[in-house]
């Protein structure tokens, strides 16, 4: 299936690793150009844009922080002022905290200061970097927005009182945003992945953990990023002219 990518400029945040770092060698496949971000690590997402250009993609590497309007701006114009347009974004950068989620204190423990920039970053950051790419889609008439959520918006998980709330408030950014911008030609959806077999989530989380989960899940595994990214892919494509305004699961099954 031709997925009418080639030559589409894609911006994916947080792709110097996991989801993103699959999602954007996916659009490289597809004939696609690609910026790959990092916050820290530029060494690794220029791995990542070599993996890119293998695959048969463009790519270029920007600096993006969430909690930053100036880093996203940043971004944003950088892209532009590369290949003077953006077709697709996918939002996927995460704000984490310092502790892993086994390790945070019950609910109301959690200082304020600790979860105020965490809830803002992660729901802020994926707001303003919409704002600022939207009008290059206007302009052509056609744009694809995947806001990249977690099963911990709508199932829960202890210890999480920070994280599933900011996941959660993309679920309704994304209906009303299909709705706006539908007319534009622009789509807009959430890609809910489930507990993920990315490299964070091995350092976070211990191997009773990921057993556990594997062992409860309908396909008796737990996914890689590999196959999570192909929904993102597809929702971002020309073959995509149906489906916006949904939140649709990528998480074999795992809730």
């Amino acid at each position: 299936m031709d997925l009418g990518l080639a030559g589409r400029v894609a911006l994916v945040t947080g792709s110097s690793r996991g989801i993103g770092q699959a999602t954007a060698v996916a659009f490289g496949r597809e004939g696609a150009r690609v910026v790959v971000t990092y916050r820290n690590d530029r060494d690794r997402a220029e791995a990542v844009a070599d993996e890119v250009r293998g695959a048969g993609g463009e790519a270029m590497v920007v600096q993006f922080d969430l909690a930053s309007d100036d880093s996203i701006r940043a971004a944003v114009d950088a892209t532009l002022e590369r290949w003077n347009r953006i077709d697709v974004l996918v939002n996927n950068a995460v704000a984490w905290g310092s502790r892993r989620p086994q390790d945070a204190p019950p609910f109301e423990e959690l200082p304020p200061d600790e979860w105020r920039p965490l809830l803002r970053a992660n729901l802020e950051g994926a707001m303003r970097t919409i704002q600022l790419v939207a009008p290059s889609m206007r302009a052509r008439g056609w744009g694809r927005i995947v806001n990249v959520s977690s099963g911990i918006a709508v199932d829960g998980v202890p210890r999480s009182g920070w994280y599933a709330p900011a996941k959660a408030a993309l679920h309704g950014l994304t209906r009303t945003l299909a709705m706006e911008y539908g007319p534009d030609g622009i789509l807009v959806n959430v890609v809910m992945p489930g507990f993920t077999l990315t490299e964070g989530n091995q350092e976070r989380f211990p191997a009773e953990v990921r057993e556990h989960l594997a062992a409860n899940s309908p396909i008796r595994r737990i996914l890689p990023p590999e196959e999570v990214a192909p929904t993102i892919v597809f929702l971002c494509s020309a073959a995509n002219t149906a489906v916006t305004g949904e939140i649709v699961r990528a998480s074999g099954g795992i809730t």
